[in-house]
């Protein structure tokens, strides 16, 4: 019914790994039917430092999201890696005047240019040291992930650290229409745009653990986690400090109301008037976003789309489109 070019070309393009290609033919059918190429399609799997040391049991499932679909280890890491590009870029960019290296940005799909960044003015020396700090452990965590995924990983995407903030502001009334936003400008703008992304990508790798199966994987990612929670909670503080809090307020909402009606994010001022170190449930319990829900917040847009915001020409990898809302 198919030919074994098109077969092939289905094969590669749905599926990052070897479990992302089994679970492609068995849905499609086409598993044991000895397609010409899909045998020899090669799995890249993720370098051996991970995928030896405690590989998935063949009884143990992939992860798989609340709408029954399965997904593999690589597939999520792939999205975070996604992420990690853009405060990677963001961070460094602030603290040192320069993006992530060439050979830090190559890999599947197309790779994509940054545009916008620039080294902040810093006056004080704290926020540039927590700057400096983040940067190089957002650097860190981009060559963690890419070497954990090996040949698998994908290409950084296109990132625009411009136009995006500026959107992002005026959603959240921090500037008028025809005004423009510059994170880089100076080091309080540098922490309003720095906590656009942090609550984000905390509530983005709570809301992928449970889909991790591989327990080496899950405790890399849990790891990552811990260390953008730390991230957070400093920048809340910071802000909080500085007297900046209503600012971070407003980009809260502003940010809540691109990702569904479920509250699911908070300011650093809460209840009169206290801080918010940690946002979270009644429980004291992190915050999950699903996929969609993170792509809506960097997609900027609460619709269902596969690009725009921070990635104007979407993400690399087989996790692409943001929810609908």
């Amino acid at each position: 019914m198919f030919g074994n070019k098109l077969v092939k070309t289905m094969i590669d393009r749905s599926a990052e790994t070897g479990a992302d290609r089994r679970n492609f033919l068995r849905t499609a059918g086409l598993a044991g039917l000895g397609v010409a190429g899909a045998a020899a399609v090669g799995t890249g799997g993720a370098s051996a430092a991970f995928a030896d040391s405690n590989p998935p049991s063949s009884a143990q499932p992939n992860g798989q999201t609340a709408n029954g679909e399965l997904i593999s280890d690589a597939t999520i890491l792939n999205f975070a890696l996604n992420l990690e590009y853009l405060e990677a870029e963001f961070y460094s960019y602030a603290a040192f005047g320069h993006g992530l290296s060439n050979s830090d940005i190559d890999g599947n799909y197309t790779t994509g240019a940054v545009t916008g960044g620039s080294k902040v003015p810093f006056k004080s020396s704290s926020v540039r040291k927590i700057a400096e700090d983040i940067a190089h452990d957002e650097v860190a965590h981009v060559k963690f992930l890419r070497a954990a995924l090996g040949t698998v990983k994908v290409a950084r995407p296109t990132i625009d650290l411009v136009g995006s903030f500026t959107a992002a502001a005026q959603a959240a009334g921090l500037i008028k229409a025809g005004q423009s936003f510059n994170p880089f400008a100076d080091e309080g703008s540098f922490l309003l745009g720095a906590f656009l992304f942090e609550d984000v990508g905390v509530t983005a790798y709570k809301g992928a653990a449970p889909l991790i199966t591989n327990k080496t994987y899950l405790d890399a990612a849990a790891g990552i986690l811990a260390y953008e929670a730390y991230h957070a909670a400093t920048i809340r503080t910071t802000l909080v400090a500085r007297g900046q809090g209503a600012a971070a307020d407003a980009i809260s909402n502003a940010r809540d109301s691109l990702d569904g009606p479920t509250d699911l994010d908070q300011g650093v001022t809460g209840p009169n008037g206290a801080t918010i170190v940690a946002p979270g449930d009644k429980n004291g319990v992190a915050y999950s976003r699903t996929f969609g829900q993170v792509l809506n917040v960097v997609f900027l847009n609460p619709g269902k789309t596969n690009k725009g915001g921070f990635f104007p020409q979407g993400v690399n990898g087989d996790i692409r489109s943001s929810d609908a809302h």
